[in-house]
Order: structure tokens, then C-alpha cells, then sequence
């Protein structure tokens, strides 16, 4: 595919795109996908909002009371443009690292990278300085603006291999921060001039091998997604309260939360932290009227008995893993609410199966969303009947173009993008998840790589080798089991447990420690040496349908 000039000083983004016979195949086959060659999406997201809401109407409110207007976020958001070139030097194509919570500055952080044309490199405050590294190696970012909170790992990192990384803080007590320098700018930066097609978001993968994958995402991929699944499932309204709790290094969280909003002039609801035991209470104290969180949400809030408070919502979206039947159903009985589930993938950026309203069928995901296509293959490639399990493979205005990277040519096959997930589809055309086709273990709507986890857990003294498999939970969909062979002598008791737990929740983000460790003598292997984890899996699968099943 022939791109268009680009406004790229830095030609480091697109330089390293995959070549062009090893993208997946791009359609847009709808009027709302029919972009112009130049955009800059930061841009039409704040100028469109405007346009439909006025500079006065509120884009962001938080937990804490803070309310920020459309016309207060474009002046923010032009003055990190105006310290990121003026001050800092950035041009054109340059990487900034991002690494902060879901607050305001975060947005006009992110708003503010993509106007002065550089590329946002997302990240999640939860990893550490071991998981920071490979993406810092191979994005190659000139910048990181860091929450003054969480400026350890960077700082670090910066030490040890990113020496000319330049980390501004945000927020603080430093002064000379972002939120200083900005309130010296008067806000009045125009738009760098990008195409299209020009790079403006690079998303690290949570790599099932542990090495993360970098997708690349165009400005119009930003605008497509609303295109398809923002405007055709979610349909936000301008009085609309979103709530999500994913991470903006998330592209879920970042969809959810500032480009389906802002395209509909709606506002944003952030808070930095909302566990589920808490979540509740905020939708009912903020009137928030859309939520969006992983199927554990929705299943926490039914245990602690507080789901009449969301009786506010008149929408709900489900995504990260595919919520069970039972959970979906009490939501429709309790508060007549149809739970908008939905799959999607870093690689394509947001949802491309889901189904809503009377379009839901319960225990299916859905069917593809208007502007893309799907299908399920078989081990050859071949499309393969209604009824018939096999590797979900999609077609649409996004797709995956990794960053230097072999293994794209496995995530795309004639023109597929392959997911990496089982499914079935049935005569009607809709979905049903199967499970994983790799060793990805899905953890309450997190993506966790066994690899990563073991290479932790190994190096710690006590620990010989080890294997990491996903554990059936009732709670969380899959926890990190890990069964570990420990030297000579070591005690496999619940104190060396909690000291390997406590041992991989310093390497990596917390969420990816084992929960259950089980120690033993060996690890099956095949004849040639090979690992078998699934050995390992079929334990631990067959545990959790015996404590499922039904009693006699």
C-alpha cells in the first residue's frame, strides 16, 4: 500500500514498518472510513468535541472533583506541544514515552504528543524497570513524561540503558515539571500537519513469549475505531459520564476514555485507581451513565451485593475476556441491562466482534462490527464451516503492523489478521469464544505471558526451574499457576512462597505474580527435553471442572 508523504522529521516510525507484502489487508468499506490524507487526530478529537459541545461543555471530571472543559483540555494540551518543541526540542516523529494514572494531565499529555506530530509510546504505571526496557529499546523514545509518583523505574532505566532519555516530570513539588512549564505557554500551538497514515501511537503487546510485540497505529486508526464500534454499538450521547477502568495504556482504556467521549462530546470520568469493591459507589455518587471494565468487574460487584447502584447506567461494555452467561444474565434480570461484550486486540487497535442491544445473543460475542469482516480458519489456512472450532482471523480498517518485528508474518496470513483466539461462528454469523490458541493467560481482563512470569520466578535462588500455566478462577477467568522445582534443601512451604511472590511482584507488575505456587520434584518433559506445560494445563483444567461441577 503506497503511503502518503509524510510530516515526519524523525523517519524512525515509518522506516520501520513491516514491508508492505506482510501487512494484513485494509478495508473501508463505509462513508464514516473515508478519511482525508492529511489529519492529525489529536486535533479532530478536540475540535469535533468543540464543535458539538462548545468550548464550555465539561470533557473530563474525576473521583476527586476535578473538572476540566473542552476548552481548558485544547489549551492544556497545546501547551505540552508548546513545551515539547519549544523547550524540549521535539520534532516531528520523535517517540515520548508516556507512564502515568488516568488524570487529566495524562490526556493533555497524550493530546499534546500527537499535535506537535510525535508518536505516543504507551505505557502502564504497574511495570516495572525490567518490563519498561524492552520497550524503551525498541521504540527508541527522546522523551518520557512521567508522573513525579512513579519516576523510580524510569530514572533507572535511564541509568542503566537509556542515557539520552530525556524524563520530564508531571506534577510534583520540583517545580520546572510539565504542569509548570505549560501554565508559561499560552496554549495558542497549531496543529503539525501529519497524514493520515503518519504513525501517532506505538502500543506494546503483553507478548506471550515475554519479549513485548510494538503495534503501530496511524492517526486514522484513532478515528476508525469510533467509525466502527463507537458509532455503531457504543453510541455515546453529549450528556453521556463514561467510566472505564483500564489503564490509558491501554487501548481499550484509551478508547473508552478519551477517543469514543471526546468524537461525541461526551465526558470522560477518571480515577486513578477503582478497584471493583469501589467501583459501584462511583457510579452512583459521579451519575455515570456508560461503564466499561473486564468481566471480574461485573462479577465483583454482583458478590458484594452492590449492583442496584449501577442502575444509573444505560450502557455497559465488557471486554479483556469474554464475560460468562451467567454474569450477563443477572445484569439483564437485575437492572434490564444487555452487557455489550466484545473481543478486540492490541494489534487492531479496539473491538471488531460485539453485538448490542436486541443485535446480543447471551454466550456468543457477537458478530463482526460494521466496517470489518471475520472468519475462523482452519490449520491450513482455509475458511472453515459455521459449527466448526478454529483460529479467529479479521479483516477491517485497522490491522497489525508490528515495529521490526519477525512475528508479524505469523499474525498475518493471506491478508488475516490472526488473534490468536478460538473460536466458532455459527449459521447467522456470530461468535463464540473457545479459548486461547497460545499461552497467553487471561487474568482478569489482563494478558500475561507465562514465559515472562518464569524467567522472573527463576531467578530467584531458591528456584531450580520453573513453569507457568493459567489456572481456572471463578473470580478472575485464569490465575497464574506456577509449579516450581526448588534446590537442595529449600522448604517448599508457604513461606518460600510468599518470598517467590514477592520476588517476581518487584520484577514485573504486580498483577502477573503467581497467586497459586505448587512446588515438585520435576517438571514433565518429552522424550527430547521439551517442557510439556500441557501437562501442567491439563492439571489444572481438570482441578478447577471438578470444583465447578455440580454436587449429586
Amino acid at each position: 500500500m503506497e503511503l502518503s508523504p509524510s510530516a515526519h522529521v524523525d523517519t524512525f516510525p515509518r522506516d520501520s514498518l513491516p514491508p508492505a507484502d506482510q501487512w494484513p489487508r485494509l478495508e473501508f468499506p463505509t462513508p464514516e472510513l473515508q478519511f482525508p490524507e492529511r489529519l492529525n487526530a489529536a486535533a479532530e478529537l478536540l475540535d469535533a468535541a468543540i464543535a458539538v459541545s462548545g468550548p464550555d461543555r465539561p470533557a473530563i471530571r474525576t473521583d476527586t472533583g476535578e473538572v476540566w472543559s473542552y476548552g481548558e483540555l485544547r489549551t492544556r494540551a497545546r501547551q505540552v506541544a508548546e513545551v515539547l518543541t519549544g523547550d524540549l526540542g521535539l520534532v516531528p516523529g520523535n517517540r515520548v514515552l508516556l507512564r502515568s494514572p488516568n488524570n487529566p494531565w495524562t490526556v493533555a499529555a497524550w493530546l499534546g504528543v500527537l499535535l506537535a506530530g510525535g508518536v505516543v509510546v504507551t505505557t502502564m504505571c504497574a511495570l516495572r524497570a525490567r518490563e519498561l526496557g524492552p520497550v524503551v529499546a525498541r521504540t527508541r523514545p527522546a522523551f518520557a513524561l512521567v508522573d513525579s509518583r512513579y519516576l523510580d523505574d524510569v530514572e533507572e532505566l535511564r541509568a542503566t540503558e537509556a542515557p539520552d532519555l530525556v524524563v520530564l516530570p508531571v506534577g510534583g513539588d520540583g517545580g520546572g515539571d510539565l504542569v509548570a512549564r505549560c501554565a508559561t505557554k499560552p496554549g495558542e500551538f497549531t496543529a503539525v500537519d501529519t497524514a493520515a497514515d503518519d504513525v501517532a501511537l506505538f502500543g506494546p503487546t503483553s507478548g506471550s513469549t515475554g519479549v513485548p510485540k510494538i503495534t503501530t497505529h496511524f492517526h486514522r486508526d484513532l478515528l476508525a475505531i469510533d467509525a466502527t464500534f463507537g458509532r455503531h454499538l457504543l453510541r455515546l450521547r453529549p450528556d453521556d459520564l463514561v467510566a472505564c477502568t483500564a489503564p490509558l495504556g491501554f487501548t481499550f482504556g484509551l478508547g473508552m476514555l478519551v477517543v469514543f467521549p471526546f468524537r461525541a462530546g461526551a465526558c470522560a470520568f477518571l480515577a486513578e485507581a477503582a478497584p471493583p469493591a469501589r467501583l459501584a459507589d462511583l457510579v452512583q455518587e459521579h451519575g455515570v451513565t456508560v461503564l466499561a471494565t473486564a468481566p471480574t468487574g461485573y462479577r465483583q460487584i454482583l458478590k458484594s451485593g452492590n449492583v442496584g447502584r449501577l442502575r444509573g447506567l444505560r450502557a455497559a461494555v465488557s471486554a479483556g475476556e469474554h464475560i460468562p452467561q451467567v454474569v450477563w444474565e443477572a445484569y439483564e434480570r437485575e437492572l434490564g441491562l444487555r452487557i455489550i461484550d466484545g473481543i478486540g486486540a492490541t494489534e487492531l487497535l479496539h473491538i471488531f466482534v460485539s453485538a448490542a442491544g436486541d443485535d446480543i445473543r447471551p454466550g456468543t460475542t457477537g458478530r463482526p462490527v460494521p466496517g470489518y469482516r471475520a472468519t475462523v480458519l482452519g490449520p491450513d489456512g482455509e475458511e472453515l464451516p459455521p459449527g466448526v472450532e478454529g483460529r479467529l482471523a479479521v479483516i477491517g480498517p485497522t490491522g497489525c503492523r508490528y515495529l521490526d518485528d519477525e512475528r508479524q508474518r505469523s499474525y498475518v496470513v493471506d491478508g488475516w489478521n490472526v488473534t490468536g483466539d478460538t473460536f466458532s461462528r455459527d449459521a447467522d454469523g456470530y461468535f463464540t469464544y473457545r479459548s486461547r490458541t497460545d499461552n497467553m493467560i487471561v487474568s482478569s481482563g489482563y494478558n500475561i505471558g507465562g514465559p515472562e512470569v518464569e524467567a522472573a520466578i527463576d531467578t530467584h535462588p531458591d528456584v531450580v526451574e520453573s513453569a507457568v500455566v493459567g489456572e481456572p478462577d471463578p473470580e478472575r477467568g485464569s490465575i497464574v499457576c506456577a509449579f516450581v522445582v526448588l534446590r537442595d534443601g529449600v522448604a517448599g512451604d508457604p513461606a518460600t512462597a510468599r518470598a517467590i511472590q514477592d520476588h517476581v511482584k518487584q520484577q514485573l507488575a504486580p498483577y502477573k505474580y503467581p497467586r497459586d505456587i505448587r512446588f515438585c520434584p520435576s517438571l514433565p518433559r518429552n522424550s527430547s527435553g521439551k517442557l510439556q506445560h500441557h501437562v501442567l494445563r491439563r492439571i489444572v483444567e481438570d482441578e478447577g471442572a471438578a470444583r465447578l461441577a455440580p454436587s449429586s
